[in-house]
C-alpha cells in the first residue's frame, strides 16, 4: 500500500508527554536527521520539546504500517515511541480485586514501600534469560541440564509483611 507516512514522520501536533497513558507504548526507536541540511531543525526541534516538556504526536510507516506515535527527546537524541491504536487496547474487564483491604495493611504496605524506594533498574538482570542458557550450555556441552528448583510455598501477606517491616526497624535501629 502506498502511504503518505513512508520515509517520513509526519507530525500531526504536540500534546504534554504525561498526557499519553503508557498502556499504549509499543515499541522505541532512535531517530536522527536525515542528513545535514536536517540537522538544525533535528536539534531545535529536540530543544523544543525538552524545554516545553511536550511530545510530538506523528503518524509514521514502520514495516509497511502505518502507526501513530510520539516523539520525545531523551539525551539530546529523539526517540520514536511508536503507539497502539485506540481499537488495538484490550478493555480489561472485571480484573478488580473484589478483598478488601485494612488500613493496618496499607500502613504496613507503604511503610514497606518506603523502604525499598530508589531501586537501580540497570542494575536489574534477566534471572529468566540465565536459567534459560544454563541448560542450553549443558546440552550443548554434553552435559544434563540441572534440575529445576521446586517453587516457593504461599506465605500469609500480612505476616509477611509485618515481618518484613519488624526486620527493617530493627536493621534501621543497629545503624
Amino acid at each position: 500500500m502506498p502511504l503518505a507516512t513512508r520515509h517520513v514522520v509526519d507530525v500531526q501536533g504536540f500534546v504534554p508527554g504525561q498526557d499519553i497513558d503508557p498502556i499504549s507504548y509499543s515499541r522505541p526507536h532512535y531517530v536522527g536527521p536525515g542528513g545535514p541540511p536536517a540537522d538544525r531543525p533535528y536539534a531545535l526541534l529536540v530543544e523544543a520539546l525538552a524545554r516545553t516538556g511536550q511530545a510530538g504526536v506523528c503518524k509514521v510507516a514502520v514495516r509497511c504500517r502505518e502507526r501513530i506515535a510520539l516523539l520525545r527527546p531523551r539525551h539530546g537524541i529523539l526517540i520514536l515511541q511508536t503507539l497502539l491504536w485506540q481499537d488495538e487496547l484490550r478493555d480489561p474487564g472485571d480484573l478488580a480485586p473484589s478483598a478488601p483491604v485494612t488500613d493496618r495493611e496499607l500502613e504496613l504496605a507503604e511503610i514497606r514501600m518506603r523502604e525499598y524506594t530508589g531501586v537501580e533498574v540497570d542494575q536489574l538482570q534477566d534471572e529468566y534469560r540465565h536459567a534459560l542458557e544454563q541448560p542450553v550450555e549443558a546440552k550443548v556441552s554434553g552435559g544434563q541440564p540441572a534440575a529445576p528448583p521446586e517453587p516457593a510455598p504461599a506465605v500469609d501477606l500480612m505476616a509477611a509483611l509485618e515481618e518484613s517491616v519488624r526486620a527493617a526497624h530493627a536493621h534501621q535501629a543497629a545503624e
